[in-house]
């Protein structure tokens, strides 16, 4: 099995910042790749950043600029430094782990609250 811890979400007013750590553990021989989604109130759980095994990154177009992912590989941990939060950031975030033929593991989820 796979475990993913999440630490780091907090209220922050706007225009602040939150570092999000997700660290992973278990079986992860086949991992592929990890990233952050979020889900806010009442709206679909939508991706937010992801970065290969290869470093390879990717955003959602409306953080881009603002957040940084990025994997400390030999701790299996996964970082997303958001900087410059607004108000429609406000949302729990969850850590996710792709293992190439065992799909997708989940964290907890950690909230994060933006005030204007």
């Amino acid at each position: 099995q796979v475990q993913l811890v999440e630490s780091g979400g907090g209220l922050v007013q706007a225009g602040g910042s939150l570092r999000l750590s997700c660290a992973a553990s278990g079986r992860l021989f086949s991992l592929s790749a990890m990233g952050w989604y979020r889900q806010a109130p009442g709206k679909q759980r939508e991706m937010v950043a992801g970065i290969t095994t290869g470093g390879s990154t990717n955003y959602a177009d409306s953080v881009k600029g603002r957040f940084t992912i990025s994997r400390d590989s030999a701790k299996n941990t996964v970082y997303l430094q958001m900087n410059s939060l607004k108000p429609e950031d406000t949302a729990v975030y969850y850590c996710n782990v792709h293992l190439v033929y065992r799909g997708d593991y989940w964290g907890q989820g950690t909230q994060v609250t933006v005030s204007s």
